[in-house]
């Protein structure tokens, strides 16, 4: 059944993205279309350079469009300038990151806790009933007085992950998150999002990985910066006369 506007936590309509370069523009997106529904899970796929990174980018209100709708939890939110975006960003958006992103001097619970001392008129002991709920999520409470360096990498992830789940956003996006983990911690981490996505939340992940990919409720593939069925892209990848790798990576 088709997502309406109304229904959806994420909207895109007829999205563009143009970098330009000395002479030369480069469409990394091309009239995109898009709805995500509340507690949905997504996943984004497609050859490298097809401009799934630079969406991931848009959604998280990291990048800007060059021309389109992007409207999230019933806002407009496509030409908001920077200190609004980041507003949204930080009280709407989680973000999960191939590299972790953690810090290395801060202790587990100071890095789950970051994002949330960004937020007026929230008290020290709600940052940390946020916290500890978060890294129980998880299964990682046992280590908030760990560094990074001390965690393996599918620790550091779950970490992550906890981060991106204390503030409460509308949506978590996930970009490539088993990216830098071998085959048993990556198994680990989806197994943490299916548990995540069975629990309400709303799950929206790029990953190149067909096996990762199968475990979203619903996957999107995208093309030379448009999204295409998934017969329509397999065709299109069989054909010689398409080839990504000449594509420039976004």
């Amino acid at each position: 059944m088709a997502i309406t506007e109304s229904e959806s936590l994420i909207h895109i309509e007829e999205l563009t993205k143009v970098f330009y370069t000395d002479e030369i523009e480069t469409h990394a997106l091309s009239g995109i279309h898009l709805d995500i529904a509340r507690g949905e899970y997504v996943a984004m796929s497609g050859p490298s350079g097809c401009g799934k990174s630079t969406l991931l980018s848009i959604l998280g209100l990291l990048d800007t469009p060059t021309g389109g709708r992007y409207t999230l939890n019933g806002k407009e939110v496509a030409n908001l300038d920077f200190a609004a975006r980041s507003r949204i960003r930080n009280q709407e958006i989680g973000f999960i990151f191939q590299s972790f992103n953690l810090i290395g001097d801060l202790t587990v619970f100071e890095n789950v806790e970051l994002p949330l001392t960004y937020r007026s008129g929230m008290s020290t002991a709600e940052r940390k009933e946020r916290v500890m709920n978060s890294l129980e999520r998880v299964h990682m409470a046992h280590r908030t007085r760990h560094y990074p360096a001390q965690l393996s990498g599918g620790q550091q992830q779950r970490v992550a992950v906890a981060r991106a789940l204390s503030g409460s956003p509308s949506i978590l996006l996930a970009d490539e998150p088993t990216g830098n983990l071998d085959s048993k911690n990556g198994e680990a981490v989806m197994k943490l999002l299916q548990e995540l996505h069975a629990e309400g939340s709303t799950i929206c992940m790029v990953t190149h990985d067909p096996r990762f990919a199968a475990h979203a409720q619903r996957q999107i593939h995208l093309f030379d910066g448009k999204v295409v069925a998934e017969g329509e892209l397999l065709q299109l990848l069989a054909d010689p006369a398409h080839n990504p790798s000449t594509t420039a990576t976004l």
